[in-house]
């Protein structure tokens, strides 16, 4: 940040400072708009990922329903259809109007550095049991540089409390290691990241695969590290797939964290029922899609993608293209460039004219870009390097500061506003936060949760014990956990946003 320099003195725009105008971030606003939050947006629109990171193709992957503000459904809710990202960028922003949080909002306005100018930034453990004080302190406690519209120079606000929602997604392209000139240097081909390609416009695309060399009609190979249970739909041998996993009664089968010894028992005795509900699953996934034809069919139970938020439905005539031989799979643990292509750990070779990384995102080294030094190295504060959030909100050891979007569950926007729900009454002070040594013993519990269930933990999701992810939060908030409005629907039924709507 040599080449940049600040304006203005530190300016007390707010109390509350958001990071972020995606889905988390408009939850958060909202939320908080009591306090008249601002919003710091790096690009000219609300959306986030929906906005940014989508392809033409791109569509929802849940029902309208489970994808819907409490107090703002979609209009035509029941349509069974999934909506396409642009209908969700539309969905979003009407939601945003019709709540005039868009007046919080400063567009392209990157942050670029957090500075934190508090008396004690992070809390210790032992002593005083690592008490948190008040939300508001009544003077600033974070800056933030914020730079806008590409200027070299830099203004900086200052705010007494942050609420980080920049989210694990976009922005930052994971890209793998190679050997030593192995490298996309070493390739005559085109390569680009996901992130870029999903950014190409219709014409831009067309240009780069017409320069292929290569005789047209060549098949687009898929290069699998990892195999994941993939579905067609949201039913199973007909039954409607929330009786599995989004029901009281289906997570009653299910480890939850804080759980008593007879409930343990009881979920060590249900387990041959928990298994047979597994193959049950299983058993129509593999008759429905040629996974075993293609050599797709994963090696660990469907479970285990479902607990880690990996489950996702198939594109619309993937495995058409599959059988038309547009789509070749090629399972590899390793791979690197050659000058033509691509070469594999079985040494074997393949001739390509493009080669697009879909590896995801860096999502802590986007985190770690604006943080102080002294913070960065709590982001991975537990062994297995996951950053520990209390509600998936709070980090134990860092003080007035608040993180939404970075534990996931099947429904992000259902989680990210109940959270917020809950950030707005800690920062009102409705209630006081466990000790830091609390928070983090309470973290650990739902980390060995995850880390029984699945082997791919470290991605923090909570989807098989979401349910009682919520009970916590209500509870600290004051309100009554059971949501229905009777004892067979709070059994049978799932739970969505519209269960956590405030009467008024």
């Amino acid at each position: 940040m040599a080449e940049n320099h600040y304006e203005n003195p530190p300016l007390t725009i707010s109390k509350i400072g958001v990071i972020g105008a995606g889905v988390s971030g408009i939850a958060a606003a909202k939320q908080l708009y009591h306090h008249n939050p601002v919003v710091f947006e790096a690009s000219d629109s609300i959306g986030g990922v929906w906005r940014t990171c989508a392809y033409n193709s791109t569509n929802l992957q849940s029902a309208r329903k489970s994808y819907e503000f409490s107090d703002f459904p979609w209009p035509n809710r029941d349509d069974p259809s999934f909506p396409t990202h642009v209908e969700v960028v539309d969905y979003l922003e009407s939601y945003a109007k019709h709540f005039d949080l868009l007046k919080f909002v400063k567009f392209n306005s990157k942050v670029m550095e957090l500075r934190f100018v508090g008396q004690q930034g992070t809390t210790e453990l032992g002593g005083n049991g690592g008490a948190f004080g008040s939300p508001l302190q009544g003077h600033p406690v974070w800056q933030i540089a914020v730079q806008t519209n590409g200027s070299q120079s830099l203004q900086l606000y200052a705010f007494e409390f942050v609420v980080v929602c920049i989210g694990k997604y976009g922005d930052i392209p994971k890209i793998p290691s190679f050997p030593h000139n192995k490298g996309p240097e070493m390739f005559q081909g085109g390569v680009l990241h996901s992130i870029d390609y999903c950014k190409l416009d219709k014409d831009t695309a067309f240009q780069l695969l017409k320069r292929k060399k290569r005789p047209e009609g060549q098949p687009c190979t898929m290069v699998v590290k990892t195999l994941h249970w993939t579905v067609p739909h949201y039913s199973v041998w007909g039954l409607p797939f929330f009786l599995f996993y989004s029901t009281r009664a289906s997570q009653f089968l299910h480890e939850k964290p804080n759980q008593t010894f007879l409930r343990t028992m009881l979920c060590y005795l249900l387990s041959p029922l928990r298994r047979g509900v597994l193959k049950f699953i299983e058993s129509y996934l593999l008759w429905k899609l040629p996974l075993q034809k293609y050599g797709l069919k994963p090696d660990h139970p469907f479970e285990e993608d479902y607990a880690s938020c990996q489950m996702v439905i198939m594109p619309e005539n993937f495995f058409t293209e599959a059988d038309k031989g547009n789509i070749v799979f090629k399972r590899s643990s390793n791979w690197w460039f050659w000058k033509e292509g691509i070469e594999f750990d079985d040494n074997t070779k393949m001739k390509a004219d493009v080669v697009i990384l879909a590896t995801g995102y860096d999502g802590k080294k986007k985190l770690k870009t604006i943080l102080p030094d002294l913070f960065r190295s709590l982001i991975e504060y537990h062994p297995s390097g996951i950053m520990p959030l209390y509600r998936g909100t709070i980090h134990p050891q860092i003080t007035n500061m608040a993180f939404a979007g970075y534990i996931e569950s099947v429904a992000n926007l259902h989680t990210s506003e109940l959270r917020s729900m809950w950030l707005a009454r800690y920062v009102d002070e409705k209630f006081k936060l466990p000790t830091a040594e609390n928070m983090l013993e309470q973290i650990y519990k739902e980390m060995e949760v995850s880390r029984r269930i699945t082997r791919f933990y470290k991605r923090h999701c909570i989807s098989t014990f979401s349910i009682n992810h919520g009970d916590e939060i209500c509870e600290e908030m004051g309100w009554n956990s059971w949501r229905k409005r009777s004892w067979f629907a709070e059994a049978f039924s799932p739970y969505g946003s519209q269960d956590y709507r405030l009467k008024n």
